[in-house]
């Protein structure tokens, strides 16, 4: 008699990196321009473009409370 078993799925792509909230956002050439100037411009030259946006976010968020 053959064994019946279930196989389990592999997963694909790689685990989660965080617990938040993923937002998708659709940006036009002159704010990517600007955003990648913004990044050539800073001290910290491995800066992503994800990391740059949550900084920017941050520092607009910071000057609105003011």
């Amino acid at each position: 008699m053959a064994k019946t078993g279930t196989v389990a799925k592999k997963k694909r792509g790689p685990p989660p990196s965080g617990k938040g909230v993923q937002v998708g956002e659709r940006w036009h050439p002159s704010e990517l321009v600007a955003i990648d100037a913004w990044i050539a411009s800073s001290s910290d030259k491995t800066l992503t473009r994800a990391h740059a946006i949550r900084r920017l976010v941050a520092l607009g968020l910071k000057a609105k409370a003011k």
